[in-house]
Protein backbone atom coordinates (compact mmCIF):
# COMPACT_ATOMS: atom_id res chain seq x y z
CA UNK A 1 0.00 0.00 0.00
CA UNK A 2 1.49 3.56 -0.62
CA UNK A 3 1.42 6.19 1.90
CA UNK A 4 1.59 10.36 0.98
CA UNK A 5 5.15 10.21 1.42
CA UNK A 6 5.92 7.46 -1.51
CA UNK A 7 3.82 9.47 -3.51
CA UNK A 8 5.40 12.83 -3.19
CA UNK A 9 8.88 12.83 -3.55
CA UNK A 10 10.87 15.78 -1.69
CA UNK A 11 12.08 18.47 -4.18
CA UNK A 12 15.26 20.33 -4.13
CA UNK A 13 16.26 23.94 -4.77
CA UNK A 14 19.59 25.43 -5.73
CA UNK A 15 21.33 28.43 -4.82
CA UNK A 16 19.83 30.53 -8.05
CA UNK A 17 16.52 29.46 -7.54
CA UNK A 18 16.30 30.14 -3.63
CA UNK A 19 17.97 33.52 -3.90
CA UNK A 20 15.23 34.72 -7.05
CA UNK A 21 12.74 33.41 -5.12
CA UNK A 22 13.69 35.67 -1.97
CA UNK A 23 14.08 38.50 -3.85
CA UNK A 24 10.97 38.21 -5.69
CA UNK A 25 9.12 37.95 -2.46
CA UNK A 26 10.71 41.34 -1.11
CA UNK A 27 9.31 43.09 -4.02
CA UNK A 28 5.46 41.22 -3.63
CA UNK A 29 2.95 42.03 -1.02
CA UNK A 30 0.85 38.61 -1.24
CA UNK A 31 3.76 35.68 -0.52
CA UNK A 32 1.15 33.58 -0.48
CA UNK A 33 0.15 33.82 -4.06
CA UNK A 34 3.81 33.77 -4.91
CA UNK A 35 4.00 30.48 -3.08
CA UNK A 36 1.55 29.12 -5.13
CA UNK A 37 2.76 30.65 -8.08
CA UNK A 38 5.59 28.62 -8.33
CA UNK A 39 4.31 25.67 -6.19
CA UNK A 40 6.26 25.77 -3.17
CA UNK A 41 4.56 26.64 0.18
CA UNK A 42 4.81 30.08 2.11
CA UNK A 43 6.18 29.07 5.18
CA UNK A 44 9.10 27.51 2.92
CA UNK A 45 9.77 31.14 1.44
CA UNK A 46 10.03 32.83 4.87
CA UNK A 47 12.49 30.32 6.12
CA UNK A 48 14.47 30.92 2.60
CA UNK A 49 14.47 34.74 4.31
CA UNK A 50 15.31 33.79 7.63
CA UNK A 51 18.53 31.79 6.68
CA UNK A 52 19.32 34.83 3.60
CA UNK A 53 19.06 37.28 6.41
CA UNK A 54 20.74 35.47 9.06
CA UNK A 55 23.85 34.23 7.11
CA UNK A 56 24.09 35.99 3.98
CA UNK A 57 26.86 34.75 1.74
CA UNK A 58 27.05 31.29 3.41
CA UNK A 59 23.39 30.63 2.87
CA UNK A 60 22.36 27.50 1.30
CA UNK A 61 25.48 25.54 1.27
CA UNK A 62 23.80 22.41 -0.52
CA UNK A 63 23.30 19.31 0.02
CA UNK A 64 21.85 19.55 3.43
CA UNK A 65 25.41 20.64 4.95
CA UNK A 66 24.82 22.73 8.28
CA UNK A 67 26.62 26.72 8.20
CA UNK A 68 28.04 26.20 11.65
CA UNK A 69 30.30 28.85 13.29
CA UNK A 70 34.21 28.23 14.13
CA UNK A 71 32.97 27.82 17.63
CA UNK A 72 30.32 25.03 16.71
CA UNK A 73 32.95 23.12 14.73
CA UNK A 74 35.26 23.02 17.23
CA UNK A 75 32.36 21.87 19.97
CA UNK A 76 31.83 19.11 16.78
CA UNK A 77 35.13 17.98 16.48
CA UNK A 78 35.32 17.68 20.55
CA UNK A 79 32.29 16.20 21.43
CA UNK A 80 33.39 13.15 18.46
CA UNK A 81 36.67 12.82 20.64
CA UNK A 82 34.72 12.71 23.77
CA UNK A 83 32.69 10.26 22.28
CA UNK A 84 35.57 8.14 21.14
CA UNK A 85 37.36 7.96 24.60
CA UNK A 86 34.46 7.31 26.02
CA UNK A 87 33.78 4.33 23.44
CA UNK A 88 37.58 3.23 23.97
CA UNK A 89 37.50 3.48 28.37
CA UNK A 90 34.17 1.20 28.06
CA UNK A 91 36.15 -1.57 26.00
CA UNK A 92 38.67 -1.17 28.01
CA UNK A 93 36.94 -1.63 31.04
CA UNK A 94 35.17 -4.31 29.59
CA UNK A 95 38.57 -5.71 28.86
CA UNK A 96 39.45 -6.03 32.59
CA UNK A 97 36.56 -7.03 33.82
CA UNK A 98 37.22 -10.53 31.75
CA UNK A 99 40.64 -10.87 32.31
CA UNK A 100 40.50 -9.99 35.93
CA UNK A 101 37.77 -12.92 36.57
CA UNK A 102 38.95 -15.55 39.40
CA UNK A 103 38.68 -18.34 37.45
CA UNK A 104 41.92 -20.27 38.14
CA UNK A 105 43.29 -20.05 34.58
CA UNK A 106 45.49 -16.54 36.14
CA UNK A 107 46.40 -17.24 39.40
CA UNK A 108 48.59 -19.22 40.85
CA UNK A 109 46.56 -19.83 44.37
Amino acid sequence: MLNLTDMRKRRRFDREFKQMVIELSYNREDISALASELDISADLIYRWRREAELHRDASFPGQGNKILTDEQKEITRLKKELRDAQLERDILKKAVSIFSKNDGKYSSL
